[in-house]
């Protein structure tokens, strides 16, 4: 073994010694926010305690007891609401673990229903999103926008990928371009590409960027993919075609050409079939679904938008969906 190789094991082992001692600091902050909630939250519910008793903790914690920070009236209450929102969901015990306090405390003081907390308390930990990133997730109505989409998806990539639903998405926010109409195909990928780690953040961490006007030589012609990525959990090729419109029926020919000569000469033996995805600037989803229906491409159409949606307009959708 190489000398420099030694040396990267060791400092492999003090990177992983490091991660396990901050997970450690974090689950035991949790556990104590967790456990003074859950004893504020006794006092209050055998009528012992009042708001102005716990104005009073907070005083004596910060005077008669030196080094103790952080534990002001209104953390504490926040303290008392984390227990309150989870005391009845056993099963998510060891997901809070996982996240921050700041995560935490964003999840469950900004999210209305036990489902919409669940939710975003598993995205914050397989997309290991900072917390700017869950900030604006939330902002950005993912969880109603999970919940009302209606993906159409062809039959033949639904056979070939099942979990694809949990994947990709088929509707995106882009208010991060900045963009001003009118723009083109061409604006549209270049801003992308500038913002790669927001485009990134928006399609989900498993994407792998692999180039832009990704070149295909098919006979004595060249072909050029908008934007070509790899994604690690469906190990494929994922093709995005940028379209400055609404679907339309003809837009699906070209990317399906691409899928073939993708599979011919780019996938390696080992990978899946791959996936290619419309982006459009809005669908008809009947006119979708009609498109796709005897497609033999494993293809999908996805929407973007250039701003955040309102997010009160979508959890009233979401209620009238559910009271259906």
């Amino acid at each position: 073994m190489e000398r420099e190789e030694q040396f990267l094991e060791v400092a492999t082992l003090i990177t992983q010694s490091r991660n396990q001692a901050l997970k450690a600091v974090n689950t035991a902050l949790i556990d104590l926010y967790w456990n003074i909630g859950r004893y504020i939250n006794e006092r209050i519910e055998a009528a012992d305690w009042g708001q102005s008793v716990v104005k009073e903790l907070a005083e004596f914690l910060a005077k008669g007891q030196p080094g103790l920070r952080g534990f002001s009236d209104k953390n504490l209450w926040r303290m008392r609401q984390f227990y309150e929102a989870y005391r009845d969901m056993p099963k998510l015990s060891t997901l809070l673990r996982e996240i921050s306090w700041s995560h935490n405390l964003a999840i469950f003081s900004r999210c209305e229903t036990p489902e919409e907390r669940e939710f975003y308390l598993r995205m914050s930990r397989a997309e290991q999103y900072s917390f700017r990133e869950l900030e604006r997730q939330i902002s950005a109505g993912l969880f109603e926008r999970t919940m009302l989409s209606s993906q159409k998806v062809s039959t033949v990539l639904r056979e070939i990928h099942p979990q694809v639903s949990g994947a990709i998405k088929d509707s995106y926010v882009f208010d991060f371009l900045d963009l001003k109409e009118p723009y083109n195909e061409r604006d549209l990928q270049r801003g992308l590409i500038r913002q790669m780690k927001d485009f990134i953040l928006e399609l989900g961490r498993d994407f792998l960027f692999m180039g832009q006007e990704y070149k295909l030589q098919v006979g004595h012609s060249d072909f050029y993919i908008d934007l070509l990525f790899y994604h690690r959990s469906l190990q494929c090729l994922v093709a995005f075609e940028l379209k400055t419109e609404k679907f339309r029926p003809e837009h699906s020919g070209q990317l399906n050409f691409y899928l073939e000569a993708l599979d011919r000469d780019v996938k390696k033996p080992h990978e899946n079939p791959s996936i290619g995805i419309l982006l459009c600037k809005g669908k008809d989803n009947e006119v979708v679904e009609y498109a796709l229906n005897r497609s033999l491409s494993p293809t999908m159409v996805a929407e973007y938008k250039m701003q955040l949606p309102d997010k009160a307009v979508l959890q009233r959708k979401l209620q009238e969906l559910e009271g259906e």
